[in-house]
């Protein structure tokens, strides 16, 4: 061994207190675990919580799909930890700890992994919340809930024990890293397989438990139009879920700044301070419970290849990134999409309009209207052009959805599920409808304008979008042409993809 230098491996982090000063990666904390690490060194209110690494993750796959004891012993230390800040006790007593249990992967990937929130209700924790809160009703709705999705997920009844929903949370949401859902997802955007996800647990706040009282989502710019504008959507007495699935129509944040006031400032100054931080437009998940903001999420927001441009110029003119970080963020695709055709302003003059909803990712999309992903794969292997109607989209619905021309829902906001996917997969999309949006569409052939948020009866002529005098563009092509040295004429999307094979080879 003489001359041989030991190397000392660092130290295996499997389940850790976030206190903002953890120093950990992304790829050991998963994103949502990093984004609330990143809140709460800015001192922001974010409810006690915890993280299971990925590397917990890997150990649980290689012992057959169940929590190592050596974890379980650390998982039910860190609970008491929680205990400890909150004053409540879990599972029980006169002020009981109820917490949610997330998936974090390092890789964003929206909706495609399980949620399970209100984990630790009992009949007694059911008795001392409607002590406390002096309302069955909120108690009630809080153990509809749970049970609800407890069951819907997991595909089993509730046990009685709060130990043991929380252990069977745990190991439900680490084995849906490998649902269908989510390996046709990472299949299709070349996230590998054995990464794994971290598993976040959060002391729960209710945005349902009084008039004061809501959950949210918010944009830091819009993602749809590129806008420099906070954008978002508020549901009151509404937990996160509610906001996210589309199954509630949400409020303007306006609808927040006319009832608390005092709530909606603080909410924003937080957002300005995110964003700032992160050097990017940020995705904040949100609840108010009685009138006090706390921050449950924040992510790097998908965006809609407009806003793409649009933010990256933006943020180089207000000096928050270089040009060179301004390029590194669009992609030769982003620029393509934005050459897509609209609707031909003459045919607009005749054209026959069925339905209205929310814009919700740009472009135009024409097809005959298909129910679910079976109809979309039938219509498809007919040869035919295929627009997705359904009422709310759930993560499922995902590998349809990036097959199809357009989506439409009759239920959700422009922060949904729908909504959040089409736009990071280019595909057009309008959501909120309204009910029977579905029926009436149904097997016809309709032309969905992403831009307005209008569907036109039968296949409307297009015509290509004159793109040569946008100024972001122009920007982002001088810029590449500077940066590579390329002569006056060279094209913007040619650039970007030799530029992207560079990268790929560095």
């Amino acid at each position: 061994m003489t001359g041989v230098k030991a190397v000392h491996a660092a130290p295996r982090v499997d389940a850790v207190l976030l206190d903002g000063k953890t120093g950990l990666s992304k790829h050991s904390l998963g994103g949502k675990a990093e984004g609330i690490e990143r809140m709460l060194a800015l001192g922001l209110p974010v409810p006690p919580a915890f993280v299971l690494s990925t590397g917990v993750y890997q150990r649980f796959r290689a012992e057959s799909s169940r929590l190592p004891d050596d974890i379980w012993r650390r998982v039910r230390d860190l609970v008491h930890a929680l205990e400890r800040k909150t004053g409540r006790t879990f599972g029980g007593g006169a002020r009981p700890l109820l917490v949610s249990v997330r998936s974090g992967a390092a890789m964003s990937m929206p909706g495609m992994m399980d949620t399970i929130l209100n984990v630790g209700m009992t009949a007694d924790v059911h008795q001392a919340f409607t002590e406390q809160s002096g309302d069955s009703g909120y108690a009630a709705d809080v153990r509809r809930r749970f049970a609800e999705q407890f069951e819907r997920t997991l595909g089993r009844s509730v046990p009685a024990d709060p130990w043991e929903q929380l252990r069977q949370a745990i190991e439900g949401v680490f084995t849906s890293w490998t649902s269908p859902r989510a390996v046709a997802y990472r299949r299709d955007r070349g996230i590998a397989d054995d990464a794994g996800t971290a598993v976040t647990v959060q002391a729960m706040v209710f945005g349902n438990v009084d008039y004061n009282s809501g959950s949210g989502v918010l944009f830091t710019r819009n993602p749809l139009t590129g806008g420099a504008e906070v954008y978002g959507e508020w549901i009151a007495g509404g937990q996160g879920e509610d906001v996210v699935s589309g199954r509630a129509n949400a409020q303007p944040l306006s609808e927040l700044a006319a009832q608390l006031p005092g709530t909606h400032r603080e909410l924003m100054a937080a957002a300005t301070r995110l964003e700032r931080a992160g050097g990017d437009v940020q995705d904040i998940e949100f609840t108010v419970e009685s009138g006090r903001l706390w921050l449950l999420q924040t992510r790097t927001a998908k965006r809609s290849p407009e806003a793409a441009t649009r933010h990256a110029v933006a943020m180089v003119r207000e000096g928050l990134i270089d040009r060179h970080q301004a390029l590194d963020r669009i992609h030769a695709d982003q620029v393509e999409a934005l050459l897509r055709p609209r609707v031909d302003p003459q045919a607009l003059t005749s054209a026959r309009v069925v339905s209205r909803g929310k814009p919700a990712s740009p472009g135009i999309g024409i097809g005959a209207v298909a129910l679910d992903s079976s109809e979309v794969d039938d219509r498809r292997d007919r040869g035919q052009e295929v627009v997705l109607a359904r009422v709310t989209t759930e993560p499922d619905d995902v590998p349809a959805m990036s097959s199809v021309h357009a989506v439409v829902t009759e239920r959700g906001g422009a922060t949904s599920h729908a909504a959040v996917v089409s736009r990071e997969i280019a595909v057009p999309c309008v959501v909120g409808c309204g009910t029977g949006t579905v029926t009436r569409l149904a097997g016809r052939v309709v032309t969905v304008d992403g831009f307005s948020g209008v569907i036109y009866d039968g296949a409307l002529p297009i015509v290509e979008a004159a793109t040569a005098a946008d100024s972001d563009l122009s920007a982002l092509t001088e810029w590449a042409r500077a940066e590579s040295d390329a002569p006056a004429g060279a094209d913007l999307l040619n650039m970007l993809r030799r530029r992207s094979s560079r990268r790929s080879f560095d």
